[in-house]
């Protein structure tokens, strides 16, 4: 993998891992795809919008919530000439942290410091909206303002085979210290639930796919030490962001009126 700090964003920041940094033990581990970003508005220097949301720089925090995004987005110097970069919808930056805390630790009487936080990938990676308003309204100015060329890269599945990456997740699951293992989504569970367990090729929907079964904790080996594994869908299904099923979102929506518990407790 390329080294990340030869990685940037539009206007120059460069991008960033973004971990978990209180490393005190846990009470649940939750393990998700990969980070995402601060987004800005960009409107040029009349004030017209060329771009509603942009990556601009890597989260402050592991899923962010998007609390202090005018800070983030202050740091951030574009040449006057280039226009201004400005708050967004409110709705574009931390959507996943929010819906972390409102609809899968709160339903657990969990918090944020219950918690270790961590993904697949601890870095953001340049999807398809991104990569396309990069190529409308970036690339066609970087020579007249003299902005530096964007090399954040798109997501691709094969950086979640990695050996490497594995077994430093595996590493933070233990030094977690936490009993149960949260997974969010297919890919946690294909590229490293299946890696560890005692049970493989498991999927989401093999774990249940009706009101009774989804979201029920199972005791599984992981390297040799059980844990509770509660496979839940990503935040992207359970807030219907963008691309969403409804059988999931209504399923999540379900589990998270229902009075949940930790195993045991």
């Amino acid at each position: 993998m390329t080294p990340t700090n030869q990685f940037i964003f539009p206007f120059g920041q460069i991008l960033n891992p973004v971990v978990q940094t209180d490393v005190s033990p846990k009470k649940v581990f939750v393990l998700g795809v990969y980070a995402s970003a601060v987004h800005a508005r960009w409107n040029d220097k009349d004030g017209n919008q060329l771009v509603a949301a942009l990556a601009v720089a890597s989260e402050p925090e592991i899923f962010w919530t998007g609390h202090d995004t005018q800070l983030q987005i202050d740091k951030i110097a574009i040449p006057e000439e280039a226009g201004k970069l400005v708050l967004p919808n409110v709705n574009l930056n931390g959507p996943s942290g929010r819906a972390l805390d409102e609809l899968y630790l709160k339903p657990l009487g969990l918090t944020r410091k219950d918690a270790w936080l961590c993904d697949l990938i601890p870095e953001t990676r340049l999807n398809p909206h991104q990569k396309n308003a990069i190529i409308r309204s970036y690339k066609p100015l970087m020579k007249n303002f003299n902005l530096p060329k964007v090399t954040i890269p798109e997501f691709r599945q094969g950086e979640l085979t990695t050996e490497q990456r594995r077994q430093e997740i595996l590493k933070e699951l233990f030094d977690s210290h936490a009993e149960t293992l949260i997974l969010l989504g297919d890919l946690p569970i294909k590229w490293f639930l299946n890696y560890f367990s005692d049970t493989k090729n498991r999927t989401l929907a093999s774990f249940g796919e009706t009101p009774e079964s989804y979201g029920l904790a199972h005791k599984m080996k992981i390297d040799g030490k059980t844990f509770s594994v509660i496979p839940l869908c990503h935040p992207r299904q359970a807030q219907r962001l963008g691309a969403s099923s409804k059988n999931w979102f209504d399923l999540h929506r379900n589990w998270v009126k229902k009075k949940n518990a930790l195993p045991g407790k």
